[in-house]
C-alpha cells in the first residue's frame, strides 16, 4: 500500500507519500489546478502499480480535488480536523505545525489508524446534487430566521405599533409587504383599511375583513414615537430588511419546488418518503446527509452513531454516566430531531414510544432524541431490505414494553 496525505488548501495542496513502513517516498507542492491533480496521479503511478494500492487522508469530504481523485479510484479517508489535531498531539507535544508537516501526518495516520475512520462515500451523483439543495436550503432558511430577527428589532426602536398589528406573522408575506408599503408609523396610520385588505388578499390570506380591521386599528393606536427625520431613516434600513426577507422566501419556495423533483427522482425517495414525519424538505434533508451509498453504514448502529441521535458512555472507576452525541452532523442531528418531532403527530407507536420516554421521566428533547434514534434505526432497516415502512413491524417491541 502506498499512503497519501493531502494538507489542502485554497491555492495549493502539500502531499506526503510513505510505504507501509513509514518511509517517506516523495513530498511536493501541487497548484489547485487541474494540473497539479495531473501531477498528483503522476507522482502517485511512480510508486503504486493501481489505485487500489493506494489510501489517502485528507482532511475534506468535498472540492473539485476530491472529486478528481474518487473519478481516479483511489481509497479516501476524509479525516475530521478534530482527530487530526488530537493524531498530531501524539507525535509532537510543542504544538508545533506547518502545512508539509500537516500532510506527513495525515500519511501516517491512514498508514496506522485508517482501519479506525470511514472510507468517504461513493454517493451518488444524484445523492450529491440533493445534497447541495437540501444545504441550500437550510441556509436560506437560516438567513430568514437572523433577517427576522433583525427585522423585529430593528420595529421595536421605533415602530411598535408595527409588532402589535403583525404578531406572529411578521414574517409571512402579506405582512413584509404591508411593511415595504409603509415601513415608519406615520405610513402605516396612512393606510387606508381598502389597501390592507388588498394586500391579504394577495397574500391568499383568510378571515380578510376581520384581520385587515385588526391590522388597522393596531397601526393607528397612539403610541411614543421617535422625531420624524430618525423614524424615515430607521423606516429605510426595515423596508430593506423587509425587501431581503420577501426575496428570501421566494427563494425558499423555489428551492423547495426542486428539492421535490431532485428527490423524486431519486430511487430511495419512495423508502424516505414512506416514513411518518418525513415529507420532501425532511425527507430531502435526510437522504442528503445520510447518502446513498449502501455500503457506507455497516449497520444500523453505525448510522445512528453518524445521526448523532444514539448516546455515548462515560466510565471511569465507579462512575458511569450516558450523554448525549455532541460531536456529530449537525445538519442531520437537527434534522432528525425535526423528524421525531413530526413523527411523533403522525405515527400513533411513535407517540406511544415519546410517551413512554417520557413517563420514564425523560425531558422533552432527549424524548424526541430517544424517538429519533428509534427512526434511524428503522430507516436503516428498510433501506437495506429495500421495504416501504409499515408500523405494525417498526414499533412491534413498544408494544411489547408497554403491555
Amino acid at each position: 500500500m502506498i499512503l497519501v496525505g493531502i494538507d489542502w488548501s485554497e491555492n495549493w495542496h502539500d502531499v506526503c507519500l510513505m510505504d507501509e513502513g513509514g518511509q517517506v517516498l516523495a513530498r511536493r507542492r501541487l497548484d489547485d489546478s487541474p494540473g497539479g491533480l495531473t501531477q498528483l496521479q503522476s507522482l502517485i503511478a511512480e510508486h503504486a502499480e493501481g489505485p487500489a494500492q493506494v489510501a489517502i487522508g485528507i482532511e475534506t469530504p468535498r472540492g473539485l480535488m476530491v472529486r478528481g481523485l474518487r473519478a481516479a479510484g483511489y481509497t479516501i479517508y476524509a479525516i475530521n480536523p478534530l482527530a487530526a489535531s488530537r493524531y498530531r498531539d501524539r507525535h509532537a507535544v510543542s504544538k508545533k505545525k506547518s502545512d508539509r508537516g500537516d500532510a506527513l501526518m495525515l500519511a501516517d495516520l491512514v498508514r496506522t489508524d485508517r482501519h479506525k475512520h470511514r472510507q468517504l462515500g461513493e454517493d451518488s451523483e444524484l445523492a450529491e446534487a440533493i445534497k447541495v439543495l437540501a444545504r441550500s436550503h437550510k441556509s436560506l432558511v437560516w438567513t430568514r430566521q437572523q433577517l427576522g430577527s433583525q427585522l423585529r428589532s430593528a420595529l421595536r426602536e421605533y415602530y411598535p405599533g408595527a409588532l402589535e398589528a403583525f404578531g406572529d406573522h411578521l414574517y409571512e408575506a402579506d405582512s413584509l409587504a404591508l411593511l415595504e408599503r409603509a415601513p415608519t408609523p406615520a405610513q402605516g396610520r396612512a393606510l387606508s383599511l381598502a389597501k390592507i385588505t388588498s394586500a391579504l388578499r394577495k397574500a391568499g390570506r383568510r378571515n380578510l375583513e376581520q384581520r385587515a380591521v385588526e391590522i388597522h386599528d393596531a397601526l393607528r393606536a397612539r403610541r411614543l414615537e421617535q422625531p420624524a427625520m430618525v423614524a424615515h431613516a430607521h423606516g429605510v434600513a426595515a423596508a430593506d430588511l423587509a425587501g431581503l426577507l420577501l426575496d428570501v422566501i421566494a427563494r425558499i419556495e423555489q428551492q423547495e419546488k426542486e428539492l421535490d423533483r431532485s428527490l423524486k427522482e431519486h430511487p430511495d425517495a419512495e423508502i424516505y418518503l414512506s416514513l411518518p414525519g418525513l415529507g420532501t424538505v425532511l425527507g430531502a434533508r435526510a437522504l442528503a446527509e445520510f447518502g446513498d451509498d449502501p455500503n457506507r453504514y455497516h449497520d444500523g448502529k453505525a448510522r445512528k452513531n453518524y445521526a448523532g441521535t444514539s448516546p455515548i458512555t462515560q466510565a471511569s472507576g465507579r462512575t458511569k454516566v450516558v450523554l448525549a452525541r455532541f460531536i456529530r452532523n449537525d445538519r442531520l442531528a437537527d434534522a432528525c430531531q425535526r423528524w421525531a418531532f413530526s413523527a411523533i403527530s403522525a405515527s400513533p407507536g411513535a407517540r406511544r414510544y415519546y410517551d413512554l420516554q417520557r413517563a420514564r421521566k425523560k425531558g422533552h428533547n432527549e424524548a424526541l432524541r430517544i424517538v429519533a434514534n428509534r427512526l434511524v434505526g428503522v430507516l436503516h432497516g428498510c433501506l437495506r431490505h429495500q421495504q416501504l415502512y409499515r408500523e405494525d413491524i417498526a414499533w412491534a417491541s413498544v408494544e411489547v414494553t408497554a403491555a
